[in-house]
């Protein structure tokens, strides 16, 4: 039976993020939660979502599926409910669909607006399951995320040798090397949960690590940095300064000193020396975020929240972003004060005003960023993000 992460209604709250991925390419804890799945159910993932980015992530169906909510933290507790699920049940947290299974032919005519088939019948699960509502869920989630990941990581396994240069404070079984990790003169706490180190990660001198920490493959942790959990540093990563309870993606930069707190970052993004983010209002409000979905700003009913930022996103030095920012896929940012609180895709400017970056000369920027770690721009990625350029003209004005 394959397995199949599908987009609900909800699935606009995710953009930027969800313009160039679906939900379940997010990353949280160590992997993405397609990449969890596949660990858990050791079943290939496929993806049920919007037209524009099927054709990049694929559906992979076949006779019999198990469908389940992208939104659901992968959670190995579930597998002996999704595996004992009957062909003609639906698992559902209120109005919420969690997982069905649909055959072939049920699948091409089931939407997930539809809810619960009239074939199904609908089963309440109310217990060991968590979900993300929102993009902010998954740094304030993320600490759950982690730990799970962690059991798995190391279940059964020993962890590579730290080097004698470094440090554990609290339980040494709490932090878990993979082979071909360098980390040399650090100090890794692990009083508030666990720290992995992924394959080839790269952990430099005179760094401070407070788990729940996760340093994904091929990640860089610059001399000196500090980073306070729960934070996920995603593969080929290259990080410095402060960072606190925050997500990066894939191949994104941020080298140099400043502080990044209670934030996720996407894909391909770059920040330029002494960038930081506020986290907390001043008055110690709850911060509102840029609802794509509704076109206005809305509470996320947290206390701290930093910088939502989608792929492909650049800023200048001493960049100051405001709590609660939120910066579209390909934006370039750069100039003193505080830029706007809402910066739409395909942006280019700062405080004093924006106009739109030039799709062409974004192309080439992005070609020049990955040709710098081996990855090329396919036509299906600028197909996809002229769709984006596109649809983001009403945002720019």
């Amino acid at each position: 039976m394959h397995t199949i992460l599908f987009d609900d209604h909800l699935a606009p709250r995710f953009r930027p993020l969800t313009l160039t991925r679906p939900i379940g390419d997010l990353r949280i804890g160590i992997n993405t939660m397609a990449e969890q799945w596949e660990d858990i159910l050791s079943s290939k993932v496929g993806f049920h979502t919007n037209a524009a980015l099927q054709g990049l992530f694929s559906l992979n169906a076949s006779a019999e599926n198990l469908l389940i909510n992208a939104r659901v933290l992968p959670n190995f507790g579930l597998r002996k409910t999704l595996n004992d699920l009957e062909a003609d049940q639906c698992l559902v947290q209120g109005d919420t669909v969690i997982a069905l299974r649909l055959s072939e032919e049920q699948l091409q005519s089931w939407s997930p607006a539809d809810g619960v088939p009239t074939s199904h019948s609908a089963i309440a699960i109310e217990e060991g399951i968590e979900i993300i509502e929102q993009i902010p869920d998954l740094f304030a989630k993320n600490h759950i995320a982690i730990q799970e990941d962690f059991k798995r990581a190391s279940y059964g396994r020993v962890s590579a040798a730290l080097d004698p240069t470094s440090m554990i404070i609290g339980d040494p079984a709490l932090v878990f090397i993979e082979e071909g990790a360098t980390v040399e003169g650090a100090w890794l706490n692990t009083t508030d949960g666990p720290i992995y180190i992924g394959a080839d990660a790269h952990v430099m001198e005179g760094s401070v690590l407070r788990g729940p920490i996760a340093i994904c493959d091929h990640a860089t942790v610059k001399a000196g940095s500090k980073i306070y959990g729960a934070t996920t540093i995603g593969p080929w990563c290259k990080v410095g300064g402060e960072i606190s309870n925050s997500i990066f993606h894939s191949y994104s930069n941020k080298g140099h000193d400043g502080f990044v707190g209670n934030s996720v970052i996407g894909q391909w993004c770059n920040f330029g020396a002494d960038t930081n983010t506020s986290n907390l209002k001043n008055n110690y409000g709850p911060v509102k975020v840029w609802n794509y979905a509704n076109k206005q700003f809305e509470s996320t009913g947290l206390t701290f929240c930093g910088l939502i930022m989608g792929d492909h996103s650049k800023c200048g030095i001493n960049t100051m972003f405001n709590t609660g920012t939120v910066v579209g896929v390909s934006a370039n940012i750069y100039g003193g004060d505080f830029p706007p609180k809402f910066i739409p895709s395909f942006s280019w400017g700062g405080s004093d005003g924006f106009q739109t970056y030039d799709f062409d000369k974004a192309m080439e920027t992005a070609t020049r960023m990955m040709a710098r770690r081996k990855v090329d721009l396919t036509p299906e990625d600028v197909t996809l993000l002229r769709s984006i350029f596109d649809n983001s003209a009403t945002f720019r004005g």
